[in-house]
């Protein structure tokens, strides 16, 4: 069945992250809307976001899937509480748990203590100035890692990590998550207890850093597709 894939980046970036897997959904006949979320605005939050999505989806799109990479998380599941999505599918992702907010995720779930142990564990200095392209581009190709570092890239503004997920409960739409093996980000260890904790689903994984769309898009793609 014919669907309509949102995407949605991640905090940093914008619709063009999604620039290599668009093209394979589409040749599959589906639809695309990449989104961009204003997360250097800041007089916009989560909830702003949110209106940003259900404004670019049109009516009658189903099957509605929302694709949602790294902090975006956050971004879903106010969608999927505002319109009738079908798949909600978490890539990289910072799985929130209600009544949470983005600024409050990284110490809630132990964020730099699963960071150290494994830079630790895989020989890496933790104590290290970050570095962006060891961190994020450490295995996407050259030619997509030079585009990327062309274009202009601007930090979140305060209100992107705002506020709290006004819910009780996590909406009533079925959840996937796809987590790469070699994050350095968001280390898959973290991601699949989150996933275990939070969801109750087990990890679907690519063999990719933290942006699987950029590094390994076929492959992300095909689960995508997967359930189609």
């Amino acid at each position: 069945m014919v669907a309509t894939f949102v995407l949605l980046p991640g905090a940093g970036s914008d619709s063009w992250y999604w620039h290599r897997v668009i093209p394979l959904l589409e040749r599959r006949g589906h639809r695309t809307i990449a989104v961009d979320l204003p997360y250097a605005d800041g007089s916009m939050d989560q909830y702003d976001y949110a209106d940003v999505v259900v404004d670019a989806v049109p009516e009658a799109s189903s099957p509605l899937v929302v694709v949602a990479q790294s902090m975006s998380a956050f971004t879903a599941v106010l969608v999927a509480e505002r319109c009738t999505v079908d798949e909600l599918v978490l890539v990289a992702p910072m799985i929130p748990a209600p009544g949470e907010s983005p600024g409050r995720w990284w110490g809630n779930v132990g964020h730099e203590d699963a960071r150290r142990e494994q830079d630790v564990a895989a020989g890496r200095d933790p104590d290290a100035p970050m570095d962006v392209r060891e961190l994020f581009f450490h295995d996407v190709p050259e030619d997509v890692v030079a585009d990327a570092f062309t274009r202009d890239a601007s930090a979140p503004a305060d209100a992107a990590f705002e506020p709290a997920w006004d819910a009780d409960r996590w909406p009533s739409v079925p959840v996937r998550v796809v987590a790469g093996r070699h994050d350095r980000f968001l280390p898959l260890s973290l991601v699949t207890r989150l996933s275990h904790e939070r969801l109750g689903v087990e990890p679907e994984l690519v063999d990719s850093g933290h942006l699987p769309a950029l590094a390994r898009p076929a492959e992300l793609a095909q689960i995508l597709l997967s359930s189609r």
